[in-house]
């Protein structure tokens, strides 16, 4: 018991801080710490990952949206369609050998967390709003496809290819783009979890409950942070955050 309250807890810690500075999905952290130093299998670790994902994507949201840094309108909209494509890009990968599965969000994570401390984001409110609405909601579409497919084929990546898609190309604020990507994760992690404790029934419940309140707590704490802070300093806050997540996960694929 107690060997499992301090790898959640790590876990938790790594998950919830990727969540409330950078929108990064649960899974990425917890499934490998868990299939590594628990023994569980990697269904079982999946579910528990995406259920701890929910309430603290959800916590996260919630902050940023009331530090008016979400953009709802378009984050339904690209929600709606990053869940329609995931599944399509599941129905591709059952049908193609894939051997790279999860290492492109581990290494993903890794060079993302260097972009932003060196190139960090300084968009500003201001230049997000010039786009037409129309202009936005085909951007939202488009890069919901992509996301779908990437998340569906490889099996990971989903918070990461948000938040890299909603600041390079849609050109988001960082705030806003971890606001909008956290809203978005809430309810894939709630979709993803429910299906997961429906197939496989429900998981080991005491390494669940605290996996879900470590990450929750983490969360809360890095989204506070993260919407006090200036772009500057929260730049370099989430790539450091990013980098050492990365680097950290590639030690825990490596001793697996």
């Amino acid at each position: 018991m107690l060997l499992e309250f301090i790898i959640c807890f790590i876990a938790g810690t790594g998950a919830g801080l990727g969540t409330g500075f950078a929108g990064m999905s649960a899974a990425a952290v917890i499934s490998p710490m868990l299939i590594t130093f628990l023994g569980m299998s990697a269904y079982e670790a999946v579910g528990i990952a995406l259920a701890s994902d929910v309430l603290a994507s959800a916590a996260s949201a919630y902050t940023y949206g009331k530090n008016k840094n979400i953009d709802i309108k378009n984050g339904l909209i690209m929600m709606i369609t990053v869940l329609i494509f995931t599944f399509a890009g599941s129905f591709l990968a059952s049908m193609v050998p894939n051997t790279t599965m999860g290492s492109f969000s581990v290494v993903m994570t890794f060079l993302l967390g260097i972009k932003f401390i060196v190139r960090p984001v300084m968009t500003t409110k201001e230049s997000m709003q010039s786009k037409t609405k129309e202009k936005q909601m085909v951007q939202s579409v488009v890069c919901g496809t992509v996301i779908g497919l990437i998340c569906g084929f490889i099996g990971a990546g989903g918070g990461m290819m948000m938040l890299l898609i909603l600041t390079s190309v849609l050109g988001y604020e960082l705030k806003t783009a971890v606001g909008t990507s956290v809203f978005i994760m809430a309810f894939t992690a709630l979709t993803g979890s429910v299906s997961h404790f429906a197939i496989d029934g429900m998981p080991d419940i005491s390494v669940l409950i605290f996996c879900v309140l470590s990450t929750l707590l983490w969360a809360r704490i890095a989204s506070k942070f993260a919407n006090k802070a200036s772009p500057t300093t929260l730049n370099r806050a989430t790539g450091i955050v990013l980098a050492v997540l990365g680097l950290v996960i590639i030690a825990v694929r490596f001793i697996k």
